[in-house]
């Protein structure tokens, strides 16, 4: 029971300087509200759409959405670079971009691979990337191809 204790007061210790930054610095505070606002209406487009494909197209698709999507990005990185004590404000750059990258790939990747999302995505990109689709190439599967 005491070492309960002991851990409950030694994680609220290591919060205490987080919450009084919390709460004295408006600027943290308003790149918070920013991020949640982003998000909010990001997280409201998608979810009012019926199917998931939908939501996956339409994000994939509205430069709108993409810009929300990364302005709620942008305000958490910046409370969280404002969070950080002067000891640890500056992140390696190389490190911060690998992770970035990889999470980036991570999420490409399972939006591709996901049995629900992955084939309206894939046509989607397809069209982004290839145009419409009326280059007379059909895909046959065993290694042949036709044109049409």
């Amino acid at each position: 029971m005491t070492v309960t204790k002991d851990k409950a007061a030694a994680a609220a210790a290591s919060a205490r300087p987080y919450v009084e930054r919390a709460l004295r610095d408006k600027e943290l505070r308003d790149n918070i509200r920013n991020a949640f606002f982003s998000a909010r209406l990001v997280y409201d487009e998608l979810a009012s759409r019926r199917k998931v494909t939908d939501a996956a197209s339409r994000l994939a698709a509205d430069k709108d959405m993409q810009n929300e999507l990364r302005n709620a990005i942008e305000e958490l990185r910046n409370a969280a670079g404002r969070v950080k004590s002067v000891k640890h404000s500056s992140p390696e750059p190389a490190r911060a971009a690998r992770n970035g990258l990889l999470l980036t790939l991570g999420i490409l990747i399972g939006l591709l691979v996901n049995p629900i999302t992955g084939p309206a995505f894939r046509r989607v990109l397809a069209r982004q990337l290839f145009g419409s689709g009326d280059s007379g190439f059909v895909y046959q599967g065993n290694g042949s191809k036709t044109s049409a």
